[in-house]
């Protein structure tokens, strides 16, 4: 994420902190056909992720500028 900038990048992290408090808070939509894959919106950046609530775990797999083709 080098090229993201300084305020943006501070603005994922928190958002990133507060989804180990709670997964469900904020800006989330279940992406359609993936049975357990989740996006966060924070800003113009999407984070991509996957839930396991038997685990109690999240797995960030990608986090992105949103763009036309982002998902």
């Amino acid at each position: 994420m080098a090229d993201v900038p300084r305020s943006d990048f501070e603005r994922i992290n928190r958002v990133i902190d507060e989804m180990a408090q709670n997964p469900f808070a904020g800006d989330l939509q279940k992406l359609g056909g993936k049975e357990a894959e989740w996006r966060r919106r924070v800003g113009a950046y999407r984070i991509i992720f996957n839930l396991s609530t038997a685990e109690r775990s999240i797995f960030i797999t990608d986090i992105r500028r949103r763009t036309s083709n982002t998902y």
